[in-house]
C-alpha cells in the first residue's frame, strides 16, 4: 500500500483517517511498510500518524535515543497533537518511553511492542558484515518466528542501510545509545495506561523483558502472542490489531463504580 507522504516544515509523515491520534514509531531497521496492516485497520477508527523518523539523517552528535525523542516532541508540537496514543516497536518503543517521561502531558496512552529500554540483543553477537547479503538475510530472519516474513524487499532494505558506511556508523551509534539508555529506574514514573504486546518467540527483546516492563510500569497490561517474534504488528497483524483495539476502546469506557 502506498501512502501520501505529507510535509510540514522539515517533518515528513503519513496521516490517514480521523479521530483520536494514534502515532506510530518504527524501530532501527524499520520503515513505513512495517505498519501497513495496522494503518489499514485503524484508519477506520482513529487518525493514524506515522512520522518518518530521521534515523540516518541526524548529525552524529544527535544520533541517539534522546535525539529521536526530541524530534518526536517537535513533531507533535508542530502538528499540535494532544492526547496521543503513542505506539513504538523496538527502538521506536524506547523513543516513545523517553518522550512520555519528558512530556507526559501530550500522551494519553502508551503501546510498546518488542521495545528496547531495558535489555536487547540487537543484531546478535556481531555487527553486519558490509557486502555480505546472506549474513544480512539470516540476521533479518531472526527478527521473526517465521523466517519467511523476512521478504526479499525487507532484506534489501536492511542490506542497503548496512552497506553504506555513513549509515552503518549511525546505526551503530543508535544501537549503542539504546544499550546505554537503560530506563529501569524511571519507568515507575509513567502514569499513562500502557499496553505491552510481545511475541513469545522474540529473541531480540525476549519475554522476560516484557515481564520486567509490566512489573516496572504501574498501569500496564501485558499480552503475549504465540509463534511470533520481535515485530508482532507485522507477523500476526490480526491478533495485534484486536488486542490494541480492545485496549483503546476500554480507555473511553466510563469507569465502573464498585
Amino acid at each position: 500500500m502506498d501512502y501520501e507522504i505529507k510535509q510540514l516544515d522539515k517533518f515528513k509523515y503519513v496521516e490517514e483517517g480521523s479521530g483520536e491520534p494514534l502515532v506510530l514509531l518504527h524501530g532501527l531497521f524499520g520503515a513505513l511498510s512495517n505498519f501497513t496492516d495496522l494503518i489499514e485497520y485503524f484508519r477506520q477508527h482513529y487518525k493514524v500518524v506515522v512520522p518518518i523518523m530521521p534515523l540516518l539523517e541526524m548529525d552524529i552528535l544527535h544520533t541517539s535515543v534522546g535525539g529521536l525523542a526530541k524530534f518526536v516532541h517537535r513533531f507533535l508540537e508542530a502538528k499540535d497533537l494532544k492526547d496521543v496514543h503513542l505506539l513504538g516497536n523496538s527502538l521506536g518503543g524506547h523513543v516513545a518511553l523517553v518522550h512520555t517521561l519528558k512530556h507526559p502531558e501530550r500522551v494519553r496512552s502508551l503501546i510498546l511492542t518488542g521495545s528496547s529500554g531495558l535489555f536487547e540483543n540487537g543484531m546478535g553477537d556481531s555487527y553486519p558484515k558490509r557486502g555480505d547479503r546472506e549474513y544480512i538475510r539470516k540476521k533479518t530472519e531472526l527478527t521473526f518466528y517465521d523466517p519467511k516474513t523476512a521478504t526479499e524487499e525487507l532484506v534489501d532494505e536492511v542490506y542497503s542501510i548496512t552497506n553504506n558506511r555513513i549509515k552503518a556508523i549511525k546505526i551503530i551509534a543508535l544501537a549503542k545509545s539504546a544499550i546505554r539508555n537503560n530506563l529501569g529506574e524511571e519507568l515507575n514514573q509513567i502514569k499513562q495506561p500502557t499496553l505491552l504486546i510481545w511475541g513469545n518467540n522474540d529473541i531480540i527483546t525476549p519475554p522476560f523483558v516484557a515481564k520486567e516492563f509490566n512489573k516496572l510500569i504501574p498501569n500496564s497490561e501485558l499480552h503475549f502472542v504465540d509463534k511470533c517474534g520481535h515485530a508482532p504488528m507485522m507477523e500476526v497483524p490480526a491478533e495485534f490489531n484486536a488486542i490494541l483495539h480492545k485496549f483503546l476502546k476500554k480507555l473511553n469506557e466510563p469507569a465502573t463504580v464498585s
